[in-house]
């Protein structure tokens, strides 16, 4: 790409993000991310790049009543959305590298899934390191430890251009697991825990897989109604490997989940 990609969204596809990728995807780390970050009651929680609020909403619930979940986001759609679901929660626009929040403000903070879209990955991550007293990230692996995405990827490769394949690139862009645990040492943090998991990505057809993936980034307004009939047609047919019996797709899909400590 030759701008920078600030990855905004309209409200429409903030919308798609929440009904589609996060129970398809994202729910299902949420977890994960949680407790290796080992969220408590009455802890004070920052949530960097929040989308919709579904890491938020799983730290309300360990938090409780007197604990403190603060949401951000650069998106004022994705913000909108959160807001619909929680309003009982703080949702903040702000720049994931530089958080407008006083040091170690907070216990935690957790990132899932967003740390590949950021600028300056290094500068997020030490502003979580200085925000908070510890800091969890979780992210895809990188695009060659994925199977079905790589082949979506080539696919779109064919249909759409060197555009599109930056745009469905920038996914996996932080999944070297050396490189990731690196960056959190840069960024003065020392890495305390860094674990790999292979989730699954369900949706209910092959055309729901790249709608899903293509209307929640940028490259749904980028894109001619007949070159996403053409990236549709060729993914049934190449992935048919992950197609059950009753037409949904199970991916596999691999991430990393690192959690950072203040540097000594």
């Amino acid at each position: 790409m030759t701008r920078r990609e600030t990855f905004q969204v309209s409200s429409d596809a903030a919308e798609v993000y929440e009904s589609r990728f996060v129970p398809a995807l994202f729910a299902q780390w949420t977890p994960l991310v949680v407790e290796q970050a080992a969220v408590t009651e009455g802890q004070r929680i920052l949530d960097v790049a929040c989308g919709t609020g579904v890491v938020a909403r799983t730290a309300a619930e360990r938090v409780g009543p007197h604990g403190r979940v603060v949401g951000l986001d650069l998106n004022p759609g994705m913000l909108a959305v959160a807001r619909r679901i929680r309003p009982d929660l703080a949702w903040c626009l702000g720049d994931a590298g530089a958080l407008p929040f006083p040091d170690d403000t907070f216990d935690a903070a957790l990132c899932q899934m967003a740390l590949m879209f950021f600028p300056n990955r290094r500068q997020a991550l030490a502003e979580m390191n200085r925000v908070a007293r510890g800091f969890t990230v979780c992210v895809p692996a990188a695009l060659p430890d994925q199977p079905a995405y790589r082949l979506l990827v080539e696919v779109a490769a064919r249909h759409a251009g060197p555009e599109a394949v930056s745009l469905l690139n920038t996914y996996w862009s932080c999944g070297d697991r050396d490189e990731l645990t690196a960056l959190v040492g840069e960024a003065g943090a020392t890495v305390d825990r860094c674990t790999t998991h292979t989730g699954t990505a369900r949706f209910s057809s092959p055309e729901t897989f790249v709608d899903t993936e293509i209307n929640g980034s940028p490259l749904a307004e980028r894109i001619e109604p007949a070159t996403r009939d053409a990236i549709r047609r060729d993914v049934r047919t190449e992935l048919a490997r992950y197609v059950e019996a009753d037409g949904t797709v199970s991916a596999p899909l691999v991430a990393h989940v690192v959690t950072g400590r203040h540097g000594h």
